[in-house]
């Protein structure tokens, strides 16, 4: 597939995704930090579950101001299968050369998409990911860092940061739609494949935290456990890596 490229220095054109259902409630800090970029996307797609509140419409408010910022802003709204399902749906649909997704709940830092623009064209990475600030409940917030380890783990990755090139979706496969963790399956398949990743120490997104991957429940936390792992056993990992699953979900369940 021939991806244009932005005529700004050369930089690829990149593809934003959110994915939202009934998040009237937070979906506009989404799309404000989204025209707020200082390198537009060339395309934004909302992939909608058939919400039953404001969402859509408060979308469609917005459709206007990313046409005036150059932005091709398309809404696409009917039920879907969760949220891997929907993300699939709109990687099929993008067009840009990167692709990087931020849910309603989340938003950008107004240097995201050109920090992962500039580093694409300074490296040619497959993968990209950089530092996030988790908000809590309370409205405190904290730091997580990303890090490339030496055994891979979810403990230093940031999903809201991430921009994958469409070429390695082709390649690589898109989300499986079988667990919590699809989205960590994804990157294990990406390092099992050897392809390039790069990381930038810098927030480039803020995460709410206190979804489903935050429930704070011995019985929930154990199944999110049991998860975590099959993703390693599914893309041959040992089983060592029940451990390193387990320290996850405890350390969650004390800090959350």
């Amino acid at each position: 597939m021939q991806h244009a490229e932005n005529s700004r220095e050369g930089l690829p054109a990149v593809s934003l995704i959110t994915v939202c259902y009934n998040s009237e409630a937070t979906l506009r800090g989404t799309l404000e930090s989204v025209l707020a970029q200082t390198y537009a996307p060339t395309e934004y797609w909302i992939i909608d579950g058939a919400s039953q509140d404001g969402t859509v419409a408060i979308a469609q408010e917005y459709q206007q101001a990313f046409a005036e910022k150059g932005i091709a802003c398309h809404i696409v709204s009917e039920k879907d299968r969760g949220i891997y399902d929907a993300m699939n749906k709109g990687i099929r649909l993008a067009n840009g050369r990167l692709v990087g997704i931020i849910n309603s709940d989340d938003w950008y830092e107004p240097e995201a998409v050109e920090t992962a623009a500039r580093a694409w064209a300074e490296t040619g990475y497959d993968m990209f990911y950089a530092d996030i600030r988790l908000i809590r409940r309370d409205g405190s917030t904290m730091i997580k860092r990303s890090r490339m380890d030496r055994f891979p783990s979810s403990r230093h990755w940031n999903h809201p940061t991430t921009f994958i090139t469409k070429a390695t979706y082709e390649e690589v496969g898109l989300y499986r739609c079988q667990s919590l963790y699809d989205d960590f399956d994804l990157v294990l398949r990406i390092r099992r494949a050897g392809k390039r990743i790069v990381i930038r120490n810098q927030v480039l997104a803020n995460f709410r935290v206190g979804g489903a991957s935050n429930e704070k429940s011995l019985a929930k936390a154990l199944r999110r456990c049991r998860m975590r792992y099959q993703c390693y056993r599914n893309n041959g990992y040992s089983a060592f890596y029940w451990f390193e699953c387990f320290a996850m979900e405890m350390a969650k369940l004390i800090l959350s």
